[in-house]
């Protein structure tokens, strides 16, 4: 059972039927989007197991160790003893194991094409495909972006934070603009906060890609822009991502003096020569003069105290930028990001169709999901065939020019019910890092929420009824503070009027009835 050409036969075999397997799972039209992506991971699968088996066969070829040369000169010797030696060793090993399987390799195509499926989901009822996607993909319908929003907001020098929905058309500007929020500032670009949010960003919508688009080269293309990126990064084409920062702008943006060796601004020049002496400068030169003697060109501010912030702009190697990596993820993150414009605003049409529903309604679409994501494929598929027609039509994209939100049904609602509900008008509140709100139904039920409440509870103030339809902070304060007044004088009153009298039936107000008291002049 060792014989190389047997061994050759059978890989090239196994690879014939692997091939037919895939071109079957892709001739097969899906019934639904789970199903496509289901057969793409398939044929994924079967393709690496090709891949794998064709470099297999490559290397027996290619005879390094000279046993394929070997078998071939055994056998082409005269006589058949070496044809009866081997029949007698198969006929050995079968009789050995006689439960062994005729065809192992039946049971390795059954699981990659999911035969045995309806079985494992009527046992553990778990998807493998549903695995992948969160609740908020909806099954690679839509993208989940709310962790990433949350980094974008809590950029330092950020303007003012934006809306869910704002965030997502920012980074739809990506088609026209040919690069990554260009809204921001220099100087929040240059920061390690853009770092690690550009590279969770680029993580995220890479594995999306890859977890939707399973057949799609993925890999093949971000190489392709990564080479790309580095021949126009040579050239010193892509600008903007220096070592030294633009002073401030209108924006917030920092300024002062900056020290390259330490990466940071000092507002003041006595800070700045104070900090020439620290320990911490002195390390960063160090490291800078090491780079220096090991080939590398990036200057450095000198433990004397001379800024070197103009030498350094004008001298610096563009790979020793300490920026080199966001400006990599930056540029990668365009060709990622432009195929996935289409799922890009059908999230943010889902979104706003969440924003017209009420609690009620995202409770049972949210039962709805769980149903059907826990039915077995056999039986969705069967429902599906059943009524093919009308999951065809769901399919297919819907006409919406004036951008309305969707409805429970997933059609845009009708324009008298978007200008009854006023969901085409904004309703601004400073106290909710000045949160945005589509329609007047949806800003007074923010009120309740736990992000208003936060920003009371940040002023120090109560989240009462006192406070509704308040947003500006100014009148926030205004109004505790005359609610606060307002008290006092009733306390004030309480005492005046209340009314007490002593033992002789003398009858005085409260207040002159307890200084009495305390004189001891009335008992």
């Amino acid at each position: 059972m060792d014989s190389v050409i047997e061994i050759q036969r059978q890989t090239h075999e196994e690879i014939e039927r692997l091939d037919r397997a895939a071109a079957t799972l892709l001739s097969q039209a899906p019934t639904t989007r789970r199903q496509q992506i289901k057969d793409e991971h398939k044929v994924s699968n079967i393709l690496d197991r090709i891949t794998s088996r064709a470099s297999t066969l490559h290397s027996s070829y290619i005879d390094e160790d000279n046993s394929r040369h070997t078998e071939t000169t055994l056998l082409s010797e005269p006589g058949l003893n070496e044809f009866y030696a081997r029949l007698k060793r198969i006929k050995d090993y079968h009789m050995k194991y006689p439960e062994q399987p005729s065809d192992p390799f039946e049971l390795e195509l059954g699981g990659l094409l999911g035969e045995d499926d309806d079985l494992y989901d009527a046992e553990d009822n778990e998807d493998p495909v549903a695995l992948l996607f969160s609740g908020e993909e909806s099954f690679g319908r839509y993208l989940d972006l709310y962790a990433h929003h949350s980094q974008y907001n809590n950029f330092k020098t950020l303007p003012r934070h934006v809306s869910y929905v704002q965030y997502l058309d920012a980074l739809s500007k990506v088609l026209d603009e040919k690069t990554l929020h260009q809204e921001l500032s220099s100087t929040i670009k240059l920061s390690k906060d853009y770092e690690a949010y550009v590279t969770a960003l680029y993580a995220y919508l890479l594995s999306f890609t890859k977890r939707t688009q399973p057949l799609v080269d993925t890999n093949a293309q971000q190489r392709e822009a990564e080479t790309e990126f580095e021949k126009l990064w040579s050239q010193g084409q892509i600008t903007g991502w220096g070592d030294t920062p633009p002073p401030s702008d209108a924006n917030g943006a920092e300024g002062g003096i900056y020290c390259t060796a330490c990466q940071k601004h000092y507002a003041k020049q006595t800070v700045y020569d104070a900090h020439l002496k620290s320990k911490k400068h002195l390390k960063a030169v160090s490291r800078d003069a090491l780079q220096d003697g090991a080939g590398g060109t990036k200057p450095h501010a000198d433990a004397s105290g001379t800024n070197g912030s103009s030498a350094h702009a004008a001298t610096q190697a563009p790979h020793h930028s300490k920026h080199y990596k966001s400006a990599l993820k930056s540029h990668l993150i365009v060709p990622v990001l432009v195929p996935l414009l289409p799922t890009l605003l059908d999230s943010k049409s889902n979104v706003e169709r969440r924003f017209a529903l009420t609690a009620r309604e995202r409770e049972l679409e949210a039962e709805s999901t769980e149903q059907q994501s826990s039915v077995p494929p056999n039986i969705a598929n069967g429902a599906v065939k059943k009524e093919g027609g009308e999951d065809e039509d769901e399919e297919e994209r819907i006409y919406n020019p004036l951008k309305l939100p969707l409805g429970w049904d997933g059609k845009p609602i009708p324009y008298w019910l978007y200008k009854l509900h006023g969901l085409g008008v904004e309703y601004r509140c400073e106290i909710c890092s000045d949160g945005v709100y589509m329609g007047r139904k949806n800003f007074e039920r923010h009120f309740q929420e736990s992000r208003h409440a936060f920003g009371m509870r940040a002023l120090g103030l109560p989240n009462t009824k006192h406070f509704h339809e308040i947003t500006r902070i100014e009148d926030a304060l205004a109004l505790a503070e005359k609610l606060k007044q307002e008290g006092r004088q009733e306390i004030f009153q309480n005492e005046t009027m209340e009314e007490m009298e002593d033992d002789e039936g003398n009858v005085y107000n409260k207040k002159t009835y307890e200084d009495l008291k305390k004189q001891g002049i009335i008992s």
